[in-house]
């Protein structure tokens, strides 16, 4: 059985090559943050302090996957 994602937001820091982000989560940890293939798009969006909604295995507290921006309306 799969664990559900944590789900959490985080601000670029820096850009990294690949579509590869660090992100500092709200209880200041750096990540590595990385945009899907399916939102490649959206990485010329992105850019450093941009806050970001993030999705993290229970697994590994080290990576994060990017799910899009955070809005104005979604704070």
């Amino acid at each position: 059985m799969s664990e559900p994602p944590i789900v959490t937001t985080g601000v670029i820091c820096e850009v990294l090559p690949g579509r590869v982000f660090r992100v500092e989560l709200p209880n200041g940890k750096l990540v590595i943050g990385h945009l899907p293939g399916r939102l490649a798009g959206l990485g010329e969006e992105l850019a450093l302090s941009s806050r970001v909604h993030l999705e993290m295995t229970p697994f590994d507290f080290e990576k994060a996957r990017i799910v899009g921006p955070v809005n104005h309306c979604d704070e």
